[in-house]
């Protein structure tokens, strides 16, 4: 993560639903109605049942069972459950990611080893064009992924985005190292035949070993189908890679085939936006989900009944800046919610975008004395935490900019009067023999349930988005909403959540402003340009 420009357009203030290209709401195609969900074992209502109808006005919807949700819970578990799957794929993988790292033989090896043993299956990686290629002509993301091409040209695709924001004498200029702050295709899905991770870990040896983040395994053909198509929509709006002549590395080439749905955007990015935007407000139109699956057996309606219940939902998220953004208006919604009891809110980068800001504020303020407010948590890395911790040049900046930025919030949170307690993730030293990065993101939210208590966690977040106005000025990403009220789903984003806080130490405005933690001045001129030029952390 580096210093991201943010173009003027995407200044303007977001508008709900769909962005500024969808004008009103939406109902949800579906052959059967979508029933309130209920607490298990009582006939109360969901206490997100208002909360739910509201996002079925901004996002498609998928009714799952839980069972069909898994958690993993760190980056070795994530890298062998990744090659597991590769191993034992049938028909197709696809992989959406920001970069493959250049030395991942061993994942590259292993996709070359499922395609020798399938004939019938294909393969499609998606990167990022400026990530991809910032080494070349060494060793690089793109020449990794070249080798596979050579091997299977018939079926292996790979595709790489490049972001209409950088063109012209801007990128002749802008030096290989930081170009990628002008956007990104920043989204994570790993498909493999029925089944889908969602994460915001990429695919390099750190998120295999010491960096934490988030990952959910939905084994579900039709969500993995519906996200296939969201992978493959991108793909189409990607530059393609071709191996060229194996001896010869300096033959690998870019091109952008005509049948590409929309221009080149490195020479016309105005309609590559417009053209891209007509390609993805369908998929992520609430009218894109499909009919809900019946549940598992012990809880199906009997056969001649009308309505089948499910336990689960789960509502696809996008951010396609300028145009299109459901997951700010979700987030927002979610946090506004009246039932809404507590939450707990993860960014490794803590640098909210100012709506979010607000709307965590709003949700845990105490407007009178006896008002009762949402209690909330935010975990982010401490600065030893960070990956660019005590890195060389201006990156090294970063971690006590964040921890600036986190004491300027604390003191919202006190002006405020608002509940909140903010917390740092610290698993040893980074750089240092048994030291971690924090990369995880996402919500935790629980609901009262009357009765019934506290109920949850009942919704989780989770995806490729830091919540940053550069997620959502710049970087393509892809997320998802899930609401549940299944109690072992519950128990799996429990644990998850209490692991993401066992390294974490609660820190105040005291600590942050202490001599040591303090901004220096070479930090505070630099967030100062950053802000002039319009960009953002």
């Amino acid at each position: 993560m580096i210093l991201r420009r943010t173009p003027l357009f995407n200044r303007l203030p977001l508008l709900p639903r769909c962005g500024r290209f969808l004008s009103r709401p939406q109902r949800r195609l579906s052959s059967t109605a979508a029933p309130s969900a209920s607490l298990k074992g009582t006939s109360i209502p969901a206490p997100w049942a208002g909360f739910t109808s509201q996002l079925d006005q901004i996002a498609p919807r998928f009714d799952i069972n839980a069972d069909e949700i898994d958690v993993l819970e760190g980056p070795k578990e994530f890298y062998e459950t990744l090659k597991r799957k590769i191993r034992n794929a049938k028909t197709r993988i696809y992989l959406s990611t920001l970069y493959v790292g250049k030395t991942e033989h061993e994942l590259v090896s292993t996709i070359h080893d499922a395609l020798s043993k399938s004939p019938t299956l294909k393969v499609s990686i998606l990167t990022d064009a400026l990530r991809g290629t910032r080494e070349d002509p060494e060793p690089s993301c793109a020449s990794l992924l070249a080798s596979l091409l050579v091997d299977f040209p018939e079926r292996v695709e790979i595709r790489m985005y490049h972001t209409p924001n950088l063109t012209g004498l801007r990128k002749r200029l802008i030096p290989k190292r930081i170009n990628e702050g002008w956007g990104l295709q920043h989204i994570k899905l790993y498909g493999i035949d029925d089944e889908v991770i969602l994460s915001g870990a990429n695919l390099s040896s750190d998120y295999f070993t010491n960096r934490q983040d988030r990952y959910h395994v939905f084994s579900s053909l039709r969500v993995s189908d519906y996200f296939a198509r969201i992978h493959h929509a991108v793909c189409s709006l990607s530059f393609l890679l071709q191996a060229g002549d194996a001896a010869s590395p300096a033959s690998r080439t870019l091109i952008w085939p005509s049948s590409n749905p929309a221009p080149n955007p490195l020479s016309h990015p105005k309609r590559y936006i417009s053209a891209a935007t007509s390609l993805l407000l369908p998929l992520f139109s609430p009218s894109a989900s499909s009919t809900p699956i019946s549940p598992p057996s012990s809880t199906r309606q009997k056969s001649h009944a009308t309505t089948v219940t499910t336990t689960t939902t789960l509502y696809p998220l996008l951010s396609h800046p300028p145009t299109l953004n459901t997951e700010l208006p979700a987030l927002t919604t979610l946090l506004a919610s009246p039932a809404l009891h507590s939450y707990t809110f993860t960014a490794g980068y803590f640098n909210p975008h100012p709506n979010i800001t607000s709307s965590l504020l709003a949700a845990s303020s105490k407007s009178t004395a006896t008002s009762k407010a949402t209690l909330g948590t935010v975990l982010t890395a401490s600065p030893s935490a960070n990956g660019f911790f005590n890195s060389p040049g201006i990156s090294g900046l970063l971690p006590p900019a964040y921890s600036h930025l986190s004491l300027r919030f604390l003191q919202r949170v006190r002006h405020a009067n608002a509940n909140i307690t903010l917390r740092e993730w610290q698993r040893g030293v980074v750089g240092y023999k048994d030291g971690w990065t924090y990369h995880a993101k996402g919500i935790w939210a629980y609901f009262s349930g009357g009765d019934a208590g506290v109920i949850g966690p009942g919704v989780t977040v989770i995806g490729s988005s830091n919540y940053t106005s550069r997620s959502y000025g710049l970087d393509l990403e892809v997320g998802a909403l899930v609401v549940t009220d299944d109690e072992v789903l519950m128990g799996k984003w429990r644990r998850e959540e209490e692991g993401s806080r066992k390294w974490t130490t609660e820190v105040g405005e005291e600590e942050l402003g202490a001599e040591e933690r303090r901004a220096g001045w070479r930090v505070r001129v630099a967030m100062w340009i950053v802000k002039v030029v319009g960009g953002s952390l």
